[in-house]
């Protein structure tokens, strides 16, 4: 019998699963309890269950914790790490503090990238596969239960492109959500996409209140093709109007990220074309300096740059934030998240990761 990953399952999902074994559905509520508020790895310790379901569950499920490699902290107190997968990929999570006590834990999706956006290191190593439900939900409980962390924000914004995994990402959503499991609520859950449009259309329907956060990086079609292969198969016209339907569909707001690269997208068109769109949408704006990625010929404006880009999209009525790249100097930031490749030593040996401690 092949095992599979109890955490893969949503709550509706382990109840047929016990149905199929003649257990009654409202055991699925008490392994809920076991496996995401107390946390054990064996079956044997979920002592409220009679010891012939614990049998049965070990003989059809497994319970698999993230191996972490490797940790890193950063000097703004950014903090990553490098996870290994069961089946020996790897993948990166990012914890973002903030003095306000805000800790925001920023999810990878997918192992690697297949939308290969020209200024981001996911993609630089192709695409590998998606993550399941359980390897999503892993990265929170890594953070929660064995390093005690307690996490305010949850943004689908790591490793891969969320809306591309959509079936296994809004899964994790629905156990993150569940009072049986974690009990997180949905307006602290972010979802970004970088324009995948079949999933914004499913996304509106999903009845859970999450958040989209669209990375746009471009007001023109011919500089977006450029930046963001995907733009040539879903363009900016059509993705705008699906942002609309979106919006008027679930009552949500959308935010625009919109990474600054010198001499590329900074121009004062550049944000007469960025305020035009985040109106129409009736968007807030995240402005994000460019983080470097080793091999690419990118750079981030000054901060005078910066700061005039900003003025002219608050002159045109836009609310925008200028964020602060966190985590720069330990590869943490928007855009450089490679798994594997991005762990400051890609040719390493496996076993020669180490995990280093704070």
């Amino acid at each position: 019998m092949n095992k599979k990953d109890i955490r893969d399952f949503t709550l509706e999902e382990l109840k047929k699963e016990l149905e199929g074994i003649q257990e009654p559905a409202y055991r699925a509520n008490q392994i809920f309890f076991w496996l995401y508020q107390r946390g054990p790895l064996d079956f044997n310790d979920f002592t409220n269950l009679p010891q012939r379901l614990r049998d049965n569950l070990r003989d059809r499920y497994f319970i698999r914790d993230l191996e972490l490699k490797k940790r890193l902290r950063s000097r703004d107190k950014t903090e990553k790490f490098l996870f290994k997968l069961r089946d020996g990929n790897f993948i990166e999570t990012v914890l973002i503090p903030a003095e306000s006590g805000r800790k925001t834990v920023c999810l990878s999706t997918q192992v690697g990238c297949k939308f290969a956006c020209s200024f981001c290191a996911s993609g630089l190593g192709g695409f590998t596969r998606n993550l399941r439900p359980g390897e999503m939900t892993g990265q929170v409980l890594f953070l929660q239960n064995r390093l005690k962390y307690h996490l305010t924000n949850f943004v689908f914004m790591g490793m891969g492109e969320p809306l591309d995994n959509y079936e296994n990402v809004t899964k994790a959503i629905l156990i993150m959500n569940s009072r049986q499991s974690m009990g997180i609520a949905a307006r602290r859950i972010t979802i970004s996409t970088s324009g995948v449009i079949p999933g914004i259309e499913r996304l509106k329907n999903f009845g859970l209140q999450v958040n989209l956060s669209l990375s746009l990086h471009a007001v023109s079609n011919e500089l977006r093709n450029k930046l963001m292969p995907i733009n040539k198969k879903y363009p900016l016209e059509k993705l705008i109007e699906v942002c609309e339907d979106f919006i008027e569909a679930s009552g949500r707001k959308i935010t625009l990220e919109y990474v600054l690269i010198q001499d590329m997208n900074d121009s004062k068109q550049d944000a007469e074309g960025l305020a035009t769109i985040a109106r129409r949408l009736r968007a807030k704006v995240n402005l994000i300096p460019y983080s470097f990625v080793c091999g690419l010929d990118y750079k981030a404006p000054s901060k005078s740059g910066m700061v005039e880009f900003m003025s002219l999209l608050e002159k045109k009525n836009v609310r925008v934030t200028l964020r602060s790249s966190k985590g720069q100097d330990i590869q943490a930031a928007c855009g450089q998240l490679a798994g594997r490749r991005g762990s400051n030593n890609a040719s390493m040996d496996e076993d020669a990761i180490a995990f280093k401690k704070i």
